[in-house]
């Protein structure tokens, strides 16, 4: 399959698997924290951990995303980006690879081994996302799994942080009624893992394609 900018990725696939990656996902600089903890097959390459990070978090994929080393400072090394990233604007002396390419292994190898995804370059939400086991695969179990978490992710495009608190503001204190009409029925207290609904890497593909 080629993307819009002539360079080869591969589709999402189902891949077998023996063992289960427990992730915590964390939204950084949110207080109190606003976080996931997702079981994922351990096959998953990072596009698809990509689709499970949205389906966790409540985004709706509207926006482009990497992923690379957690470490101090603003640049990476190395990027896994969206095949929907332009090469032009990766030309610079880092090594860079799409998503659906790299295995989750490449960087998950042992146990709180931390890896930054960043969604929205322009809201530029960041999320640390941390290897917690490697578990065995469980019988009558469809992965992925929310098995945890607190409070509702951001709403898309409110701003950043502050935007997201302005939000929560909102909502809370009643302070401002052309937001609260923004937010409609958002709450940023509610959140269960057993409403969140996961979509095939595929289908997300698929459709990301079609638009």
């Amino acid at each position: 399959m080629m993307s819009d900018y002539c360079v080869e990725f591969t589709m999402p696939y189902a891949r077998r698997y023996k063992d289960v990656y427990q992730l915590r996902i964390s939204l950084d600089h949110t207080d109190p924290e606003v976080w996931r903890r997702i079981q994922v097959p351990g096959s998953y390459t990072f596009y698809d951990l990509h689709v499970a990070i949205q389906d966790a978090m409540g985004w709706l994929d509207y926006h482009l995303f990497e992923f690379n080393e957690k470490q101090a400072g603003f640049r990476a090394n190395y990027r896994i980006v969206s095949v929907f990233d332009e090469p032009e604007e990766m030309s610079f002396d880092v090594g860079w690879d799409y998503a659906t390419e790299v295995p989750i292994k490449k960087l998950f190898k042992a146990e709180q081994d931390t890896v930054l995804y960043r969604y929205d370059f322009g809201d530029n939400w960041e999320h640390s996302v941390t290897l917690e086991k490697i578990l065995p695969r469980e019988k009558g179990i469809k992965y992925p799994i929310c098995v945890d978490g607190a409070l509702a992710g951001p709403p898309e495009d409110c701003g950043s942080i502050p935007g997201y608190y302005k939000c929560v503001a909102a909502v809370k204190d009643k302070n401002n009624e052309m937001l609260q009409r923004w937010v409609g029925d958002w709450k940023p207290e509610s959140f269960s893992p057993k409403d969140v609904k996961f979509e095939t890497p595929l289908k997300r593909m698929e459709i990301a394609l079609d638009e």
